[in-house]
């Protein structure tokens, strides 16, 4: 994709040249890493949590960048130009829409922010509009997709620049309508400022990312960025008001769609049921009332759907198509994803990763009355350190095994992690197991530090009419140990060992 923009025509109004430099160069890539700047680059030197990019200036100018976009002046080599805005991120989003023609300018776009659920309302979002007649691109967690062409997410919203030339890059491909998921972090930095949102959904908050936010009014406050993106006219913000930071939000905008069980909801079921198949039950919605029909387990997930059929009444999408996308959709990669086996069990990886997920995933299988539930997770390291004992209680409180283990521990000992964890299992009444006990039918925690390992163990112990749930990385197909990313995927891993065992066995 060859673009050629006056930087002059992508900047703020506002934008102040810096003294000095080529007034007004052609650019031919907008960049705000130094490492990846092209010749011809317009780069913005943003200021940084933990470093500040007009340090890196002299990289990016070494790499051919033309044009340098700051926030407060700087000296410049003769013959690149320099402007000064008041706000490095929000310039450079815009910038990006208007230098890749405004890719989502006309199209049905639905954002979804949330700590939990945002990937599975995109996935239902996507069957529904592709029932309508629709070709949607998707961003978020998994992936970015597009029909066939499937691109790998390294963030669950990208950065500004590299999400507008994706999106660009898809409209080229035919894609007519956008769904994507949006991020606290992205909400605090921007990075969807260029998009041009139809609807936004609002599914939960939880405690999570607190590292980056400090606390849940500021981590609140970037989710409701997203609905200051909307158009003023009403309909357009979807809100689970079963969520209580849902029911304030509802209070603060005015016409929004409400979905949830609690009374006075605008999308809400009439009768539902919830079993070990899916659910079941008769929708009302002020489009009509239909019969909804899904494979997703467990009240959180009715909460995920009932965010999707309003955000497909809030675009305006009949009733019968929402109906069709909803009993059509696939399951969701890494969510409550069954791992056939022929143990008589039933062997569950879900991503829940936070306390609240958790306590949601757990609550659920519970209620499917199990033998015996058995549970492995973890905790990442270099961030929010408040989870651990969080998810310990919850494991504690409804599994009768659980078996702790590492998850991406980054720069942090896995001991210190998993021995923070483990504290949290003492203080929730916890029993530490010996290995010899672990095959009975005692309640408490085992810990194997070695996350293979944990779960070679857990499927060993499987007897019929038990419930496994491997939980914490769900679709993710690596584990972060130290700076290296080396590849792991819990639902192989799974597999693995049922067959060594099989065989062994």
């Amino acid at each position: 994709m060859t673009v050629r923009k006056k930087i002059s025509s992508i900047l703020p109004n506002t934008a102040k040249a810096m003294t000095g430099g080529t007034p007004d160069p052609e650019v031919t890539g907008l960049c705000c890493d130094s490492r990846r700047v092209e010749a011809g680059h317009a780069f913005f030197a943003l200021p940084g949590v933990q470093s500040d990019g007009r340090r890196f200036i002299a990289d990016a100018l070494q790499r051919g960048a033309q044009a340098v976009v700051a926030e407060h002046p700087v000296d410049l080599p003769e013959g690149i130009a320099g402007f000064v805005v008041s706000n490095g991120r929000e310039a450079m989003a815009h910038a990006a829409a208007l230098f890749y023609d405004d890719p989502t300018a006309g199209l049905p776009v639905v954002g979804v922010t949330g700590t939990n659920g945002k990937t599975t309302v995109t996935y239902l979002l996507e069957s529904i509009l592709k029932a309508a007649g629709f070709r949607p691109a998707v961003l978020g967690t998994i992936n970015y997709r597009l029909g066939d062409t499937c691109l790998p997410a390294p963030h669950t919203t990208p950065e500004s620049t590299d999400l507008i030339k994706t999106l660009a890059q898809f409209r080229q491909e035919g894609a007519d309508s956008l769904v994507m998921e949006v991020s606290s972090h992205a909400l605090a930095q921007h990075r969807a400022d260029g998009v041009h949102f139809t609807v936004g959904v609002f599914t939960n908050l939880t405690s999570e990312h607190l590292d980056y936010h400090g606390d849940m009014a500021s981590y609140f406050a970037s989710k409701k960025r997203l609905f200051h993106l909307l158009p003023e006219a009403e309909g357009h913000a979807v809100v689970n008001i079963d969520d209580p930071y849902g029911r304030q939000l509802a209070e603060e905008i005015e016409g929004t769609l409400t979905c949830g069980r609690r009374e006075g909801a605008a999308v809400t079921p009439e009768s539902v049921t919830l079993t070990l198949d899916g659910i079941n039950g008769r929708i009302r919605t002020p489009a009509g009332t239909f019969e909804l029909q899904s494979g997703l387990l467990g009240e959180f997930n009715l909460e995920n759907l009932l965010c999707a059929v309003a955000a497909g009444i809030a675009l305006d999408l009949p009733i019968e198509i929402i109906e069709k996308g909803i009993r059509q959709a696939p399951g969701v990669p890494g969510r409550l994803e069954r791992i056939e086996n022929s143990k008589g069990a039933v062997i569950l990886v879900d991503y829940a990763h936070t306390g609240d997920a958790l306590e949601k995933v757990l609550s659920t299988v519970c209620r499917l009355n199990p033998r015996r539930l058995l549970v492995v997770f973890g905790c990442g390291g270099d961030r929010d350190k408040s989870k651990r004992p969080a998810m310990a209680a919850v494991a504690i409180r409804h599994a009768d095994l659980a078996i702790i283990t590492t998850d991406n521990p980054r720069s942090e000992d896995p001991a210190t992690i998993i021995s923070e964890i483990e504290t949290g299992c003492r203080e929730a009444g916890g029993r530490s197991l010996s290995r010899e006990e672990l095959s009975g039918l005692d309640k408490g925690y085992f810990i194997e530090h070695d996350r293979r390992r944990a779960i070679d163990l857990a499927v060993s112990l499987l007897q019929p009419g038990d419930l496994l749930l491997v939980a914490g990385k769900g679709h993710e197909d690596y584990q972060i140990i130290g700076s290296e990313r080396l590849h792991f995927d819990d639902r192989e891993q799974v597999r693995r060992s049922l067959a060594e065992q099989e065989v062994s066995g």
